[in-house]
């Protein structure tokens, strides 16, 4: 007889594990699919987004919902089946609460990719993002708990004036960093140079520090707090086109309507072939700074995509002036100095 009851007290919970599982199961591949044919038929990536961020966590809700039925219809003692559906129950909504945030954060990204959110994707933004999913998901557990947040909260307004005295350069970056994302006087992907000379790509604005790829490949780390108090340029803003100004000497006895005419011609060429070069807004040169020492100076003022363009352009339009003014016979002068030399007198000997 006992043996008859042992067996039924857990053969009749596995049962109803196992059945409500099965059926969950079937449930869940059935909606998959539908959704998978809905999403199929529409082009935003939202819905793309849902159904890939739903797959993985739905198996752990219908194991933590066949366990809770499976509990329900068993036999235990009241007591440890209390203690069971409550791990159950903070076991789902840590779930779900993981499965929402980490959604969040992908929704946020995307929309951030397309330009329909003007926010940063950054470090500090997908964690903000992700700490009030989580923190809003740890309340709901603590409620289900049973346990009253008002004294949490009341405790913690008291700690945190200890916490924020013991943590003051962190909180400033912190707060710093919050500061440059909405000010967006910086962006990631800009590409800026600092007021102690360094410059590149902004990789990442963290909690802490932001960082900074130069050109070399290397990564520079700054404080927040201390990029916030600095001087810095960026060169995306406002946009990315910027000017490029090239010098040029040529001898005095060149004609500068002849040099003028023969740069834009060179220039207007290159902007078919050069990447980088832009044909709009049109490329000039001016005759400034004008007269030097051995050379008339001109400057070529045109425009390149972007910072880093200009170094190819500059490249490649020196090597295509020099060979146009070979053919064309402007001299490209060298600096030269007039020396006076004074003889020496036989009376200034003698003094």
């Amino acid at each position: 007889m006992g043996e008859t009851f042992s067996i039924r007290v857990f053969l009749i919970p596995t049962l109803a594990i196992l059945i409500s599982a099965v059926i969950l199961l079937f449930v869940r591949n059935i909606l998959l699919r539908l959704l998978h044919r809905a999403v199929s038929k529409t082009d935003t990536t939202l819905d793309n987004i849902l159904l890939k961020s739903l797959k993985a966590p739905s198996l752990l809700w219908i194991i933590a919902i066949a366990l809770y039925i499976g509990l329900s219809v068993s036999q235990l003692p009241q007591g440890v089946v209390y203690y069971l559906q409550k791990s159950i129950y903070v076991f789902l909504i840590l779930s779900i609460t993981l499965a929402i945030a980490n959604l969040s954060s992908r929704l946020f990204r995307e929309y951030v990719s397309r330009g329909v959110v003007q926010v940063p994707a950054t470090g500090l933004a997908n964690a903000t993002i992700k700490g009030v999913v989580l923190v809003i998901g740890g309340l709901l557990i603590l409620s289900g708990l049973g346990i009253s947040i008002t004294p949490m909260l009341t405790a913690l307004g008291v700690g945190g004036l200890a916490v924020a005295l013991a943590l003051q350069d962190t909180l400033a970056n912190l707060f710093a960093g919050i500061h440059i994302i909405m000010e967006r006087s910086i962006r990631v992907g800009d590409f800026v140079k600092l007021e102690t000379g360094e410059q590149g790509y902004v990789e990442d604005i963290t909690w802490r520090t932001t960082r900074v790829r130069m050109l070399p490949n290397n990564m520079v780390i700054i404080p927040n707090s201390k990029l916030a108090q600095s001087i810095i340029t960026n060169y995306y803003l406002p946009e990315k086109r910027m000017s490029l100004l090239i010098p040029i000497g040529v001898s005095y006895s060149s004609d500068p309507e002849h040099v003028e005419r023969v740069l834009l011609d060179e220039v207007k060429k290159a902007a078919d072939e050069i990447p980088g070069l832009l044909k709009e807004p049109e490329p000039f040169v001016r005759f400034i700074p004008g007269f030097g020492d051995s050379s008339l100076d001109f400057t070529l003022i045109c425009q390149v995509q972007e910072f880093v363009d200009q170094y190819l352009v500059q490249h490649e339009l020196r090597k295509r002036i020099f060979r146009r003014f070979k053919e064309e016979g402007i001299e490209i002068p060298f600096p030269h100095r007039t020396v006076y030399l004074r003889e020496e007198r036989d009376w200034d000997k003698a003094q």
